[in-house]
């Protein structure tokens, strides 16, 4: 009975001195890769979700583009039809200014009354005119309103673009700090 008694002890002797050492320096090298393999999955993903943010914003940002060409655009279209009134506006007074001269020069009854019918006419054109420059001067402060605001989104994104940028810079500044 001693005998089997014996191995017994002595097993369990080498299991205690065996549990009582450190851990190898390979499972130690072994954990700190795969600590090290962890944080850089991490800082892949990071860096996938920011980069996903950034071609998000940046095709925002082109379609905001666009959007302020057009509002451009349509500005000065109005612009221009407003500058067109303007000039006809200008033509029709001289024209009726012109046309009071003659007559007040006309001796010729059938004549002065031609240049009355014609003056009162002309007269008309131009009150139609002064409603048109009206209606068009409106519509070019409306489009001067709607490139603000068009041009103010494009601020907001070009903030969020560069708050982005300037996160992902820290980021890998803090990143590269890090490693050894």
């Amino acid at each position: 009975m001693r005998r089997a008694f014996l191995p017994i002890v002595v097993f369990l002797g080498m299991s205690a001195c065996a549990f009582g050492q450190s851990p190898s320096s390979d499972t130690q090298t072994l954990q700190a890769l795969l600590t090290e393999v962890r944080a850089l999955r991490q800082d892949l993903r990071v860096s996938l979700n920011r980069t996903q943010a950034m071609q998000i914003l940046l095709a925002r940002f082109q379609m905001q583009e666009g959007a302020i060409t057009r509002a451009s655009d349509r500005l000065n279209e109005a612009r221009q039809r407003l500058l067109d009134t303007h000039v006809h506006q200008k033509e029709l007074t001289l024209q009726a200014k012109r046309l009071e001269d003659e007559l007040n020069d006309a001796e010729n009854s059938e004549h002065r009354t031609a240049l009355e019918d014609r003056i009162k006419h002309v007269k008309s054109d131009l009150e139609v005119v002064g409603n048109m420059a009206q209606q068009q001067q409106t519509i070019e402060i409306q489009a001067e309103q709607h490139l603000r605001e068009e041009q103010d989104k494009l601020n907001a994104l070009e903030t969020r673009l560069d708050e982005l940028i300037g996160t992902a810079s820290n980021s890998n500044e803090k990143s590269n700090a890090n490693r050894p």
